[in-house]
C-alpha cells in the first residue's frame, strides 16, 4: 500500500508542473493576448499553491505520525473560520458552477481552539466536496450547537461513498479505488489529517453517504470550552509594516534564484541588500557590512545555516555577533524550527514564503530589537 502511495505521490507532485512549465514556455514566446496571459498567471499560481499544499499535507502527516503535532490554542470564532475556508475554495467552486450554501448559527459560542488548524479542517472538507461534486452541484455548510457541542456539517451532492469504503475513509494510504485517484487526484491524506486535527481538539468526525452517486455528509463535533469573547481590535497592517527604508540586510543563499527573489522583494520594500552565496562569504561580509538583519538559508554546501549562525553568535558584538537573524528555508519541520532557534536565529520561515510575510517578519524583528 505504501508503494502505491509513493507512486501516487510522484504523480501528484509532477502533475502541477505540466501547466506551470507549459504556460511559462507559451508566455516566453510572447504570442498570448492579455486575457490569455492573465489566465496563464492564474493557472501557474493555482498549481504552485497545489504543490505547496501537497508538501504541507506530507509534513502534517509526518508530525502526526511522530506525535509532534502542536496546537496554538486561543479564542476562536467558528463562523469566521468557516467563512475564511469558504473563501479559499470559492474560485474552484465557481469554476464548476457549484453553489455553496451556508447556515451559520450566530449563537454558537466562541471556543478555545487552534484557529489555523480548524480552518485547515474545514478547508479539507470543502476541498473534497468541491473536488467530488460534479458541475452545477451544491454544497451546504452548517454551524450549529447540539448536545453542548459545536457541530460543523459539510454536505455535498457529489459522487458519494460506497458503504464498504466508509469505515476506511479517514485512514492513511487508503483510496476508494485507483480509477478515482487518477480521475480526481490527491494523496488521500486530507481526511486522515482532518481526523487527527479534530481528535487533537477533543472532537469527533464522521462521514455518511447513502451510496455512490448520492452525495456525502461530513460532521465535525467540538467540545464547547466556553470563553468570554474578547474585544480584538481590527488593526490593518500599517504602512511601516511593509517599509524597510534605510534597513541593510545580508541575504545568504547558495541558490541563485532564491537569492535573487529574496533580494528583489526586500529591495522593493526599500532595503539595501548585501548578497552572499555561501556561509563562508557571509562570515567575511558580516564584520564589514554591519547589517541590521541576517537572512539565511539552511541547506547549503560546506557550511549549513545552523553552523553559520553558531559561528556568528561566537563573534563579538563589534564583529556582528549580535546581528538579528532569520532562517528562510525549505526545511519546514518542527525539529528544523527548533534547531534554527537553538543555533541562534530569532525566527524560522519556510519556503515558499509570501513577499508580505517576509517583509513583515523582518520589520517585526527590527522593531523588537529596538524595544529591547
Amino acid at each position: 500500500m505504501k508503494d502505491e502511495f509513493l507512486a501516487v505521490l510522484s504523480h501528484e507532485l509532477r502533475s502541477p508542473l505540466n501547466p506551470i512549465l507549459g504556460w511559462i514556455q507559451l508566455m516566453r514566446k510572447g504570442n498570448l493576448n492579455p486575457a490569455k496571459t492573465a489566465k496563464a498567471w492564474e493557472t501557474i499560481e493555482r498549481n504552485a499553491k497545489l504543490q505547496a499544499q501537497l508538501v504541507e499535507d506530507l509534513l502534517d502527516m509526518s508530525r502526526i505520525l511522530r506525535g509532534k503535532l502542536s496546537l496554538n490554542v486561543g479564542q476562536t470564532d467558528l463562523a469566521a473560520i468557516i467563512r475564511a475556508a469558504i473563501e479559499t475554495v470559492q474560485v474552484a467552486a465557481q469554476a464548476k458552477a457549484i453553489e455553496i450554501e451556508t447556515r451559520l448559527d450566530p449563537q454558537v459560542p466562541v471556543v478555545m481552539a487552534d484557529a489555523t488548524r480548524l480552518q485547515q479542517v474545514v478547508w479539507n472538507l470543502l476541498s473534497n466536496a468541491v473536488k467530488f461534486t460534479p458541475e452545477a452541484g451544491r454544497i451546504e455548510v452548517w454551524l450549529e450547537q447540539a448536545n453542548h457541542q459545536a457541530q460543523i456539517i459539510v454536505r455535498d451532492t457529489g459522487i458519494g461513498i460506497h458503504p464498504n469504503f466508509l469505515p476506511y475513509v479517514f485512514d492513511y494510504f487508503r483510496q476508494a479505488d485507483g480509477a478515482t485517484t487518477r480521475r480526481f487526484g490527491g494523496l488521500g491524506l486530507g481526511l486522515a489529517i482532518v481526523r487527527q486535527l479534530v481528535q487533537a481538539h477533543g472532537g469527533t468526525v464522521w462521514a455518511e453517504s447513502p451510496g455512490e452517486g448520492q452525495g456525502a455528509t461530513f460532521t465535525v463535533t467540538l467540545p464547547l470550552m466556553l470563553a468570554e469573547p474578547a474585544a480584538i481590535p481590527d488593526n490593518p497592517p500599517s504602512e511601516d509594516a511593509f517599509n524597510l527604508q534605510g534597513t541593510q540586510i545580508l541575504v545568504v543563499d547558495n541558490e541563485p534564484d532564491a537569492l535573487e527573489f529574496a533580494a528583489f522583494v526586500l529591495e522593493q520594500a526599500g532595503a539595501k541588500v548585501i548578497h552572499a552565496t555561501s556561509a563562508t562569504e557571509a562570515l567575511a561580509l558580516l564584520p564589514e557590512s554591519h547589517p541590521d538583519v541576517l537572512l539565511s538559508d539552511i541547506g547549503m554546501p560546506d557550511m549549513d545555516g545552523y553552523m553559520l549562525m553558531r559561528q556568528v553568535r561566537s563573534l563579538s558584538p563589534a564583529q556582528g555577533g549580535q546581528t538579528p537573524a532569520i532562517a528562510l528555508t525549505a526545511y519546514a519541520g518542527d525539529i528544523n524550527s527548533q534547531q534554527a532557534l537553538s543555533a541562534g536565529f530569532q525566527q524560522h520561515l519556510t519556503k515558499p514564503v509570501e513577499p508580505e510575510t517576509l517583509i513583515r517578519a523582518i520589520a517585526d524583528l527590527i522593531q523588537q530589537q529596538q524595544c529591547q
